[in-house]
């Protein structure tokens, strides 16, 4: 039981910082959320600053693995980068969240440091895959590489936060299109 509720936690906290950032996640309403008294998120967390890093990091192991299955699944690696900005457009899809990471992002002077850092590692995950893939297929020089892929995820990222900030999720998969039509997205 004790396992199940500090998960049903970790999904509480996942979704109020979904939806409202790490300033969304709150030990009282997460508590009215799962069904327990709010003391008893302390027994699992003992504040919101380990909260916050743990979901951190759950969110990026979780999308290194959606990542990784996006590899396997794609028939090559041009097929792989087509299907990455659907990890974003998910978010969008579920009542307009918007990327935990990227969110998350957005508070940084007021993050602690280890949430921080797990934040950062979220990016650090999609950058890395993302140059894996544009070697693979062969776009850019060795050197651009990584460039190039900052450039995805910043621009994928950043159609999230627009598209969100309209409550439109057509205006996420015309920058997508636009951004395969003149880059920073292969085609």
């Amino acid at each position: 039981m004790k396992e199940n509720a500090r998960e049903a936690i970790l999904l509480a906290a996942r979704e109020a910082a979904m939806t409202r950032g790490y300033g969304g996640i709150n030990f009282r309403e997460l508590a009215a959320a799962v069904g327990i008294k709010a003391a008893s998120i302390n027994y699992h967390f003992a504040n919101k600053a380990l909260l916050g890093e743990a979901v951190a990091r759950r969110y990026w192991e979780d999308i290194a693995r959606v990542l990784e299955a996006i590899s396997t699944d794609a028939k090559d690696a041009m097929d792989a980068l087509r299907h990455y900005p659907n990890i974003f457009r998910a978010s969008l899809e579920r009542d307009n969240r918007m990327c935990l990471s990227s969110f998350m992002a957005t508070e940084h002077e007021v993050l602690p440091q280890p949430v921080l850092k797990e934040v950062q590692a979220f990016a650090d995950v999609n950058e890395a895959w993302l140059s894996k893939q544009l070697a693979a297929a062969g776009i850019g020089s060795p050197e651009n590489v990584e460039a190039r892929a900052s450039a995805i995820y910043a621009a994928v990222a950043g159609a999230q936060i627009i598209a969100r900030s309209r409550s439109d999720i057509a205006v996420f998969d015309a920058l997508i299109e636009s951004y395969r039509e003149t880059g920073p997205l292969p085609s």
